[in-house]
């Protein structure tokens, strides 16, 4: 498949959905529970805030912030693939009294209301859109002035940086397998080929600024294997 190809990512992600927690938790050892708590911690959302995580999956950002807006403030997770949601779903059935909402729609395309969000997060979802640089804009179009946003993802690295080979290494060696093992592989093997197209932590922050964001600042996690974009409108 062709990173950024909507159709195909959305096909990727409904065909993982019944492994991808499992997964993520064997692939990172648990360290993307820390990586996605970091990200919320560095965004402080408060009670009584609205907040959008985009490109939701099966809804960990979603929890965390729905923990931190009560009372009063509510979350909506949107994400295009239906499997997910339907995961996302299941596990607000056990916490129902979270404020929280799913929906499906295009991460270019949300069709929420303009400077409608205190918040918006994405884990692993800008390196997939058709336009990293038409999802910045999205983002920003739905923040109220002020209103913060952090992108978690993989850190995008120059080839000859050792933390490069070492991520090449871990993907091929240790994802992949580890993925065909559940059926997965051409799945997982994408992850390589959506980081060639991916913008560096600098280039995000460029590409963020053109958006209309005030501030945006990129942080790197685990040896620089890891990053966050932090913005601010």
């Amino acid at each position: 498949m062709e990173p950024g190809d909507p159709a195909a990512v959305e096909q990727l992600f409904d065909s993982v959905a019944p492994s991808y927690d499992r997964l993520n938790d064997l692939l990172s050892l648990g360290l993307h529970r820390h990586w996605k708590r970091r990200l919320v911690s560095m965004l402080k959302p408060a009670p009584g805030e609205h907040w959008l995580d985009l490109c939701c999956g099966t809804g960990d950002l979603a929890f965390l912030l729905a923990r931190a807006v009560r009372p009063g403030g509510t979350v909506v997770g949107l994400d295009s693939a239906a499997s997910p949601l339907q995961r996302a779903e299941q596990r607000h059935r056990q916490e129902p009294w979270l404020p929280l909402s799913f929906r499906q729609a295009d991460a270019l395309r949300t069709g929420l209301s303009p400077a409608s969000m205190d918040g918006v997060v994405m884990a692993y979802g800008l390196r997939n859109l058709e336009d990293p640089a038409l999802g910045l804009r999205e983002v920003r179009r739905l923040l109220k002035p002020g209103g913060r946003a952090g992108i978690l993802d993989f850190n995008r690295l120059e080839p000859q940086a050792i933390a490069a080979r070492f991520q090449t290494l871990y993907l091929r060696r240790i994802v992949v397998p580890v993925a065909s093992a559940s059926g997965l592989r051409e799945q997982y093997a994408y992850l390589e080929k959506s980081l060639q197209r991916f913008p560096t932590g600098r280039e995000q922050e460029r590409l963020a600024l053109a958006a209309g964001f005030q501030q945006a600042s990129h942080h790197t996690l685990s040896g620089n294997q890891m990053g966050i974009l932090a913005l601010r409108a």
